[in-house]
């Protein structure tokens, strides 16, 4: 049988990761994941390759394959792995995780290459386009840009004290940085290039998004230009959607039962993929706000997803 076109992928407590034809909504594979909750999905660069966080270990799955065996294992971090994503061109995979380190590894070979200490928790790691700065946020609070050219910490930030930073996402073209937390508010920066190669930090704007805790804030995707949007997502079981020119609210995606983990654009900016603790998954037009598929089949909360829909938007 052929692979669907539209790759959804789901983890949950339920301890299994299960794969959906996006289109149809129907589920075409489920691997069970015994041993740790998966905490968060990203799909390599090439579409060849899901890798799954757990706890304490990450697991690469071959996308194309009904085996039920992960194609490798990272083991280094000692606690929850909350945060994992790729460079580029996937020469390399980097993480962090809830024992307060930032990891780099080269995914052709065996082994952690680079550790980097946050001295707390990490929740949220993301990859500025640049390939060569990390920016983590941390359970304390703490902001902090990794510059893998360097080896160091080039720049650090403390938007609210002791308030956890849950999420960060950055503007494809580098200009925009946010951080959402457990207040609900999200703190929005430019980004600026300084003298060296080091990125600044300009305040921009202050939103508050939500009343309860933002569990995922996401920023659109080069194909959605001109149009930039802000999602986040929250434990008050919406998904707001903001424009960026202002950060004015655009719409509120209102369907979820309980509270939403996580959320991803397609690759053309027209739909959003959400996951939540009501065990299930969606698909939100951008253009209605209205849910257009539910993805149900999981026993418990839903905790991530990752979309596989091609490198480039498909012309209608």
């Amino acid at each position: 049988m052929s692979q669907p076109t539209v790759i959804l992928a789901t983890a949950s407590y339920d301890h299994t990761i299960r794969f959906w034809e996006a289109k149809s909504g129907r589920c075409y594979r489920t691997i069970q994941y015994p041993d740790s909750q998966v905490n968060r999905l990203e799909i390599t660069p090439d579409k060849r390759y899901l890798a799954a966080a757990g706890n304490p270990h990450i697991r690469l799955f071959d996308v194309n394959s009904n085996s039920p065996q992960p194609v490798m294992s990272y083991d280094s971090h000692t606690n929850n792995v909350m945060a994992v994503g790729f460079q580029c061109d996937g020469n390399w995979m980097y993480s962090g995780s809830e024992d307060g380190t930032v990891k780099i590894w080269d995914l052709r070979a065996p082994g952690c290459q680079r550790e980097y200490e946050s001295r707390a928790a990490v929740n949220t790691v993301v990859l500025h386009p640049n390939q060569t700065e990390l920016i983590s946020g941390d359970q304390n609070g703490n902001i902090r840009v990794w510059d893998l050219t360097a080896n160091s910490c080039s720049c650090e930030l403390v938007p609210e004290v002791d308030t956890a930073v849950r999420s960060l996402t950055v503007m494809w073209d580098g200009s925009l940085v946010v951080a959402a937390n457990n207040h609900g508010t999200c703190y929005v920066w430019r980004l600026l290039r300084g003298t060296q190669t080091m990125t600044n930090f300009e305040p921009l704007h202050k939103l508050q998004a939500h009343t309860g805790y933002i569990l995922k804030c996401l920023l659109s995707p080069e194909f959605c230009e001109p149009h930039r949007y802000l999602a986040t997502a929250s434990s008050d079981h919406t998904v707001k959607i903001w424009n960026v020119d202002g950060f004015t609210l655009e719409k509120t995606l209102i369907g979820h039962q309980r509270w939403v983990w996580d959320c991803v654009f397609s690759v053309d900016g027209a739909y959003l993929i959400t996951a939540s603790s009501d065990a299930t998954a969606r698909l939100w037009s951008m253009s209605t706000g209205e849910d257009i598929k539910v993805y149900q089949g999981h026993h418990k909360a839903t905790i991530c997803c990752a979309l596989h829909d091609g490198a480039e938007p498909a012309t209608s």
